[in-house]
This record gives C-alpha cells, structure tokens and sequence, in this order.
C-alpha cells in the first residue's frame, strides 16, 4: 500500500475530521520531562530524558495535521512513515505505531533518543514552515518503541523465505545493524562480525547511559536476533579472518561497517603529557570497560579540572560524562562560536543546566605538564571570526598577542575521527579516499570490488547514528538488487 492509499484509509480521513487544522496547529508542543538537573550530573545510569505518558504522546500528535505531502519523510534517511505511526499514537494504536516503526527502522528506540531530529525530520514538519514549533517525532518515535519494549509484546518484523545466500557484515554499528535487519528480511542468512567484546559498535562504546541505556540497544539488538541474524564477537575482519577467509566460506557479499575509531589529535606541544586522551579513549573505556568503577583493572583518572577540546555531540558526552564523574570544573573548549557547534541543541541545553562552562572563541596550542609527566596546564589562543570556510562556516582566525592559560588535570581532545584502517589496508585492490574512506558509488553504496559494499563513518568519515543507517538500508537494498542480477 503507498502513502496516498493510507492516508485515504477511513480512520484516517475520520481522524483528520475531528479536529480542525486550525486547531491542531494552535496546540502548544509537548515537552518532554526530565531528571533534575543537579541530582542527574551525579549519575552515569540514570537517563536525562525521561519520556512520554501516553496522554501527553497522544496530545502531541494531534498536532499532526496528516499532510497530503508529508515533508517530514523527506528529512529521514531512513524514510520511516511518519505520519502513519504518529496518527496510530493518536488513537491510542501504540503497538501498532511501534509495529510501523519497525517496517523501516531496525533501531527506533535509539533513534528517538539520539537521532538529530531537529536538523531532519522535524525540520521538515509544516509547523516550522507556519512559524511554530515542529511536530514532536523524535519524542513520539521514542515513545512507541519504549511503550512496545515495556509492554512485553515486541513484534517481530516478517522475514523472507530464507534464501540460503550467505552476507557478511564487518561492524555492529548502526550502519551494520540496519543493513543486517534489511537483508534478514529479504531471506539472506547474514552474519555480523564484532571486533569488541559487545555489540551495538558506537551505540555502545560511544554514547554514554544517560543519553541511550546499554539495555535499550540490547533490545533492539536482540530483535535482530530474533529475525535470524546471527553475531560473532571478538572478530577482527583484517586480522582474526580476512575477506578472503569469508569468501571461502562461502560468503556472497560483504558489508564493510567497521566505523571511525582512530582518533584525531592537534599535534601540539604537550600532547603526550599523562592525562590527555582522545574523546574514543575516554568514552570506551567508561562505557564499555567500566573504568570508572573502583575496582576497575585499568582505572580511568578522575580529573578535577577537565577540559574537553571540541564542539559536536561526542565532545557534549565526554563532557557531561567528566562531570558525572566528579569534575568540579567541567569545560567545553571550542575555536568558534557557540552557534557553530554542530552538537545537538538538547545537548548544549542539558550541559549547561548541569554546570558546564562553555569556553567559546578559544583554541588550544600548548599543554604544559608536572615533573611527573602529567597535564598540569593549557595555553589557549584566542579567536575571532573571520571570512566562511569552505563548507560555509566563519573560519576562526587567531587575535594576534592574546592568550590565556588555565588549570587543567585532564583534556579530552574530541576533534574529530579517521575510519577504521584495518579493512581498507587488509584488502587488495580496494579504493580509498587519502582520508581512508572506502571509495563508493553514492547511489547503490557499493565499492570497486563488486562484493564489497560499505557504510557508515567508514565511507563519510564520521556522521550521525541516522546517516548510518541510511547507508545501511541503501546498500541492503542494491546489495539485493546485484545478487539478483548476478544469479
């Protein structure tokens, strides 16, 4: 059935004539509720979001008008109906909501938390192009797939008659997990590849418990589980087996997901001193290694005075994570201005309700250190904004003579990642960018090695939870097409 053929479903065009247009779009947006934040920069576990009822779930997609030409699709990447789940909310069909969900979206309890709605779909919702607030999508979307996990009745989206055709997928990320949910239903047997003890990649090793519970990835993953796919851990492609090895194994078509996990740093004087770590570091070993626990076999120092060098999502986690940790001086360090940072607006909000300072206009060039070789100090230069760079941003540009130096026991440098290189250096033959990117044709995701098809931060480099799953879906769907073909 096409969109146009359910929005002319009778229940639907009923529930368009219940409230007025006007009406609609004349409520005021729901906000989500929230831990205390005082009480919440002290916890690691506890979530900051704490969700929808389902009255206020309901209230908020009456605000839904069910457009004719839904814009709101258009901004996912993963072309989740939106309109659908959001009026099956509103009817009270929260199973049902969940259920459509999952037709597109292998991880939607993830995506209502991290996914950067306001830059996406919601951008695109008729209330913004009215002057008004955005449809609640993100909120909403979170809310069907918690209500379905917490409800005990998690559906399990209809797989194909298993065809027998063997897929390998290098990463359990959320490029890796989408393309593994996508070929599960077409009938593929599909097999994903983990080099980390844990599954879930970046859901897991990067994004801290406050912002998306270890145990919702665990659902979402086990529901893969339940559509046939089947995960190996502790698995290097590159090093423990190669693509070769998978081949003879039988293996028709690999998905390389293996992610941005090399770490950037500045170069700068200082940068080896003890207590200066990259934001990947620090993230995976308080994520996924437990560090910060007392009996931890490789403790992470809990800095006093920390300062994190960035201003994306990963730099608002490294962040909020050093507070929760016990930083009476928790700094954000950032060469532009607060409105270039690319990290979600929430997630500024929420760092600054908890106590985090925000040092704008500012760049590192020096770290200075202790007889014992640990970071003692930061000299920073200050900036101003000069003429857009490339991609249209102002481009910093140093105010000549003027510096400061601060306190710092810890710096967290969070500027940026380089893809996995293990793939592309194991793999004879295979295109990469000078950046390490795996070379693909945009349209089918596909590389020069025919098998091979790739997504995720390893072909853009570093990207969104949602651009990954986009690329995922993308290549499941010409992966498909090209075996077919193939056969």
């Amino acid at each position: 059935m096409d969109l146009n053929e359910e929005r002319a479903q009778q229940w639907r065009a009923d529930l368009r004539n219940e409230i007025k247009t006007k009406d609609r779009t004349a409520k005021t947006r729901v906000h989500m509720p929230e831990l205390d934040a005082e009480y919440r920069s002290h916890t690691r576990v506890e979530e900051v979001n704490l969700g929808l009822t389902p009255e206020m779930a309901m209230a908020e997609a009456q605000r839904c008008i069910d457009c004719a030409n839904p814009t709101c699709m258009e901004g996912c990447p993963v072309g989740i109906y939106i309109p659908k789940f959001v009026k099956q909310i509103e009817v009270g069909d929260f199973l049902g909501a969940a259920k459509t969900l999952k037709e597109t979206s292998a991880l939607p309890a993830v995506c209502g938390r991290v996914c950067p709605q306001e830059k996406q779909c919601e951008a695109q919702c008729i209330h913004v192009k009215m002057k008004k607030e955005a449809v609640a999508i993100g909120h909403l979307e979170r809310f069907a797939a918690d209500y379905e996990r917490e409800s005990g009745k998690i559906s399990v989206p209809e797989v194909g008659a298993p065809n027998g055709i063997k897929i390998a997928v290098v990463g359990s990320g959320p490029a890796g997990l989408s393309f593994a949910g996508d070929m599960a239903k077409m009938g593929y047997d599909v097999t994903v590849f983990e080099a980390l003890h844990e599954i879930g990649g970046v859901l897991k090793y990067g994004i801290p418990e406050f912002r998306l519970p270890n145990a919702i990835v665990d659902v979402e993953i086990e529901n893969l589980r339940s559509m046939g796919v089947k995960f190996i851990t502790n698995c290097i492609i590159g090093k423990t087996i190669s693509i070769d090895d998978l081949k003879e194994e039988g293996f028709k078509g690999v998905f390389v997901a293996s992610g941005a996990g090399l770490p950037r740093f500045m170069n700068i004087k200082g940068e080896n001193f003890v207590g200066v770590m990259s934001s990947n570091e620090y993230l995976t070993r308080v994520n996924l290694m437990d560090a910060a626990s007392e009996d931890s076999d490789t403790p992470v120092f809990l800095g006093k005075h920390v300062a994190v060098i960035g201003g994306g999502n990963t730099a608002m986690d490294s962040v909020r994570t050093a507070r929760r940790l016990g930083a009476s001086r928790a700094m954000i360090i950032y060469r532009r201005t607060e409105e270039e940072m690319p990290a979600r607006l929430e997630e500024v909000k929420h760092a600054k309700e908890e106590g985090i300072e925000f040092m704008t206009l500012r760049n590192p060039i020096e770290f200075r250190g202790n007889e014992q070789g640990r970071v003692t100090e930061m000299v920073l230069q200050v900036m101003e904004l000069g003429e857009p760079d490339a991609s249209g941003r102002r481009a910093p540009v140093e105010v000549p003579g003027q510096t400061e130096t601060i306190e710092v026991d810890e710096v967290i440098v969070s500027v940026g990642v380089s893809p996995n290189p293990l793939i592309p250096q194991s793999v004879i033959g295979l295109e990469v960018t000078k950046w390490g990117t795996i070379v693909v044709n945009q349209d089918s995701m596909q590389s020069d090695i025919p098998m091979i098809f790739a997504g995720g931060d390893i072909v853009r480099g570093g990207a969104t939870v949602i651009l990954a799953m986009g690329d995922g879906r993308k290549a499941a769907a010409s992966m498909d097409k090209w075996i077919k073909e193939k056969n």
